[in-house]
């Protein structure tokens, strides 16, 4: 039986693979392609008769050294990674789904995702239907023959909804189709959706695998089969591909993935807690509250609830831009996973081109504003959300 390597010891040691030169820390390879031996070794490379780098687009020694590094936290087979979170999801769609297949999809998803899906491939002939995320019986009442592809997010963007990742492999197996689980919000260091039946994980590494705003990247892990001979073979003809210089940045980044991610989410909690005593605030949306719907469903499959808060305010859009206007020190962007915390209003930014329908459906409020807890003081964090819910 093999040695049984711990999770921090993976995130700072897997992948190495050092060249002629002994360097301690991983090497960034900024180079478009390789050189062979001879015509022989050219050949054989290009086949796929013998391993090697070939072409930056698609083998590139850093790339493939953050892709071992993920797979072995995430405990996948396969790698690929891409040059954003939504490249990855579209690697993954135009290279194992075809016209006339079908998706079902969570509608708590991010709003680029539904573009995706709902425009993108839909002009491809891939339908696309949204279901209750939380429901079972939603995804199992929504199923058809040719239901090829049940996506989600678990927690979700940005209403932090949980899914039952066991009990969709169940469905999804019964019906033939692959899993593929969106796990950005809680990265391997909190959750393992492969573990729990998934067939496919996404990452934005953008996000928290990057952990400090630096660099655009994305990944597709799972089992051998899907990840190289489809998504592989996309990356490889398309070329959504990741850069060197920001695999190596992405790579830094697992380095501290676990510390950052329990210390955010220790914040998180408090800050959540803080906000659902608060008078200004309707409701508070995050899976380490007991008041969230799915809490033991949190509990089960997440070792901690995540950085994200998101929270109603009272008095609609007005009430709720009052709060970001107000903020001094909390950054105003869409983006989240930063050791700087962000806030956001999801119905004008991460989901303002989707619908009011769709909106609607998927719980997204005019007064919702999204918290990306950061590493500043806990203190600090309250005092500038404070200013605006006290103006």
């Amino acid at each position: 039986m093999a040695e049984k390597i711990e999770f921090d010891t993976l995130a700072q040691r897997a992948g190495i693979h050092r060249s002629q030169f002994g360097e301690h820390s991983e090497a960034m390879y900024l180079t478009s392609s390789f050189v062979f031996e001879n015509a022989a070794q050219a050949a054989a490379r290009f086949t796929g008769g013998a391993e090697g780098n070939i072409y930056s687009r698609f083998t590139n020694p850093t790339v493939t050294a953050f892709q071992e590094r993920l797979a072995a936290l995430e405990g996948a087979e396969a790698c690929v990674a891409t040059a954003s979170g939504m490249s990855a999801i579209l690697a993954t769609a135009m290279a194992l789904l075809k016209a006339g297949d079908h998706v079902l999809c969570s509608a708590s998803v991010f709003g680029s995702t539904v573009q995706l899906f709902s425009n993108i491939m839909g002009k491809f002939g891939v339908q696309t239907t949204y279901v209750d995320g939380a429901s079972i019986a939603a995804w199992e009442g929504a199923l058809r023959k040719d239901t090829k592809l049940l996506f989600l997010e678990t927690p979700s963007n940005p209403l932090t909804e949980i899914a039952d990742i066991a009990a969709l492999a169940a469905v999804s197996k019964r019906a033939g189709a692959l899993l593929a689980v969106d796990n950005c919000f809680c990265t391997p260091a909190l959750q393992k959706p492969l573990q729990l039946g998934a067939d496919l994980v996404i990452h934005s590494a953008t996000k928290y695998l990057d952990g400090q705003g630096r660099v655009l990247g994305g990944a597709v892990l799972g089992r051998r089969g899907p990840v190289m001979d489809g998504i592989y073979g996309f990356l490889r003809t398309a070329g959504p591909s990741l850069s060197p210089f920001n695999a190596w940045v992405l790579l830094k980044g697992l380095e501290t993935l676990r510390i950052r991610m329990d210390a955010q989410s220790q914040a998180a909690l408090q800050l959540a807690q803080w906000l659902e005593r608060h008078p200004r605030i309707e409701r508070v949306y995050y899976p380490g509250l007991p008041s969230h719907p799915q809490y033991e469903l949190a509990r089960k499959q997440q070792r901690l609830g995540g950085a994200v808060v998101s929270f109603e305010v009272k008095g609609g859009r007005e009430e709720a831009w009052r709060v970001v206007d107000a903020t001094r020190m909390i950054s105003i962007t869409a983006n989240l996973g930063d050791t700087k915390t962000t806030i956001t209003h999801p119905a004008t930014t991460t989901h303002g081109r989707i619908s009011p329908e769709a909106r609607k459906a998927a719980g997204i409020g005019e007064g919702l504003l999204r918290v990306a807890v950061g590493l500043e003081a806990l203190s600090d964090i309250q005092a500038d959300l404070e200013r605006g819910l006290n103006s």
